[in-house]
C-alpha cells in the first residue's frame, strides 16, 4: 500500500515513452538536411608567434603579498640611527635594486653570498656575509641562505628620522 504513489508515477512515466505518434515530418526533415551538400568549413586563422616575455620583478614584492610593514622608530624610545662615522664598505657605491645574487660559497663554516652589482662600467661579484653592509641606504646584511639573502636597509622617514626597511635580495637563475 506504501508503494501505490511510486507505482502510480512509474505508470505515467513509462506510458509517454510508449506512444510513438506521428513522426514523419521529423524524419522526412532528417532526410532533406542529409541530402544537401556541406558547406565549406573557413581555414583556421594564422596567429603570428609571440616574442617570449621574461619576467625581470622576481626580486620585488609580489603584487599579491601584503606590503612589507616598515619597522618605525619608537618616538621618545630607542631610535634607528646609522652609523654614519663608519668606513663605507664597496658594495655601498652601487644601488641595491641593480645587485643581483649570482651564487653562494660555504667557507671555514661561514656562508657567503655572491652578489653582481649589476650593470655598468665598475661591474664586478663580490662577497657578502652576515654583517657586511651593501646599497646606498644603510643596508646591512642580515642573513644569507642558499636562496636568498636577506638586507635591513635604514631609510628617512621624511621627519628628521630613520626607519628600518627589510629587502630581500633571491638567487638570480639562469635563463
Amino acid at each position: 500500500m506504501k508503494n501505490k504513489p511510486l507505482l502510480l508515477l512509474a505508470a505515467v512515466v513509462l506510458s509517454g515513452c510508449g506512444a510513438q505518434g506521428d513522426l514523419t515530418d521529423l524524419r522526412d526533415y532528417i532526410e532533406e538536411t542529409k541530402r544537401r551538400p556541406a558547406k565549406q568549413i573557413e581555414p583556421l586563422p594564422v596567429f603570428s608567434p609571440l616574442p617570449p616575455f621574461s619576467y625581470a620583478a622576481s626580486t620585488l614584492r609580489s603584487p599579491f603579498e601584503r606590503p612589507i610593514e616598515e619597522l618605525a622608530s619608537v618616538k621618545g624610545g630607542k631610535s634607528v640611527e646609522p652609523d654614519l662615522t663608519r668606513p663605507k664598505e664597496y658594495l655601498e657605491n652601487f644601488s641595491i635594486t641593480n645587485m643581483i645574487m649570482v651564487g653562494t660559497v660555504n667557507q671555514a663554516n661561514t656562508q657567503w653570498a655572491l652578489i653582481d652589482t649589476g650593470p655598468g662600467s665598475q661591474r664586478s661579484v663580490e662577497p657578502v656575509t652576515i654583517g657586511n653592509y651593501m646599497g646606498r641606504n644603510h643596508g646591512r646584511v642580515i642573513s644569507v641562505s642558499p636562496t636568498q639573502i636577506e638586507v635591513m636597509e635604514i631609510v628617512s622617514d621624511g621627519d628628521d628620522g630613520w626607519v628600518e626597511r627589510p629587502r630581500i635580495i633571491k638567487l638570480q637563475e639562469k635563463e
